[in-house]
């Protein structure tokens, strides 16, 4: 059972003490289904992505037991077409409430999958969850465009929207480089998804217009750099360019520009990107300015707060939240999975993103 012993890896000045820490893991913990699910709250749905958040915040504090069952989750309900579902009710496999099957809450498998063997060094674990990594991919992979981008989802019925979203697809680069890292580990090579990785690197890093415009959203402001495509120098100056407009001192991270509505989830999130440009000093006040989100009785954190009603709303305690708060928590402390999954150092790259136009294709 997690203790402040165990957590002490967590403590971060101003953010976490051992005992504040463990109160998050227990919170999250509290929250599982007895089958490995992990909804945003009891009573609320869990869609893919997150359950996958908060499975790799589990990891990061040493309860790899519980993100163990977290992935199997997964694995068992899985579609046959390597997708998984938007949302199902409590995690209840049987209530599904959005029949959309979007790529980016699909891919992020990958991005678990990797983390948790770096923690456990399990090549058990690997091998049994390869086969829903594949097929999620593959799944993924069949929405790409002509221009590199991913379509977004696919309809019940089937019918893909080929529309991208920017953040979405820097989600799936990121989950890409996690597969690749995967299938090297198996000395299994996927040269089809280094040319997919590549071809939508060089879409998010040199043609803005590929994808949906929602400027407004502080994802598609980060997300770029926290998915690995924008690096050095250009990361750097992309988050310059808007940190007046999403940044709110002593409170966080606006969700959406000018809504005067900062989430933790996207304050954290900015933090692990801020941590990933060397901005560690940047990336701690960030943290340090969302403890007034923080619910002492859980040790939870609430999604957001509208700071001209000084209002907490919604009113609710998600996993997720508390999963990217301990996520760039660890990072910042040095974890090593956690460092590198999201430092990128150690993960292939795929085609170079700068050395050509992809190939044509056909849209799917």
């Amino acid at each position: 059972m997690t203790s402040p012993e165990r957590t002490e890896h967590l403590v971060l000045p101003g953010v976490l003490t051992a005992d504040q820490a463990t109160a998050t893991v227990r919170g999250i913990l509290a929250v599982q289904r007895d089958d490995g699910a992990l909804p945003w709250f009891r009573g609320h749905h869990l869609d893919p992505w997150d359950h996958t958040e908060a499975a790799m915040a589990l990891d990061a504090a040493g309860e790899h037991a519980a993100a163990e069952r977290a992935y199997d989750w997964l694995a068992r309900h899985q579609n046959p077409d390597g997708s998984w579902y938007a949302a199902y009710a409590d995690g209840d496999p049987h209530d599904v409430t959005d029949r959309g099957r979007e790529t980016n809450f699909c891919a992020y498998l990958a991005v678990g999958v990797w983390h948790h063997y770096l923690t456990t060094g399990d090549e058990a674990f690997l091998d049994r969850m390869w086969p829903a990594v594949l097929a999620a991919v593959e799944f993924v992979l069949a929405l790409q465009q002509p221009g590199g981008q991913i379509g977004w989802k696919r309809e019940d019925d089937g019918t893909p929207v080929t529309d991208a979203l920017l953040t979405g697809s820097s989600s799936i680069h990121q989950a890409l480089r996690c597969a690749l890292a995967i299938a090297e580990q198996r000395d299994e090579p996927q040269p089809d998804w280094e040319l997919a990785a590549g071809a939508l690197a060089h879409a998010i890093r040199r043609h803005p217009e590929r994808f949906l415009d929602k400027d407004r959203y502080s994802m598609d402001w980060y997300y770029p750099v926290l998915g690995g495509a924008l690096t050095g120098a250009e990361a750097k100056s992309r988050i310059e360019e808007s940190w007046d407009r999403f940044v709110v001192p002593g409170l966080g991270v606006r969700c959406v520009d000018p809504n005067p509505w900062v989430t933790g989830g996207e304050s954290a999130e900015l933090a692990l990107a801020l941590w990933v440009l060397g901005e560690s000093d940047r990336a701690l006040e960030i943290l340090q300015s969302i403890q007034h989100l923080r619910d002492p009785a859980s040790g939870l954190y609430w999604t957001g707060y509208v700071f001209d009603d000084k209002a907490i709303w919604p009113e609710e305690l998600t996993t997720w939240t508390a999963g990217s708060l301990l996520l760039a928590v660890a990072a910042l402390g040095g974890d090593e999975a956690t460092c590198a999954v999201f430092s990128g150092e150690h993960l292939p790259r795929g085609l170079d993103p700068d050395c050509c136009e992809p190939p044509e294709q056909s849209p799917q």
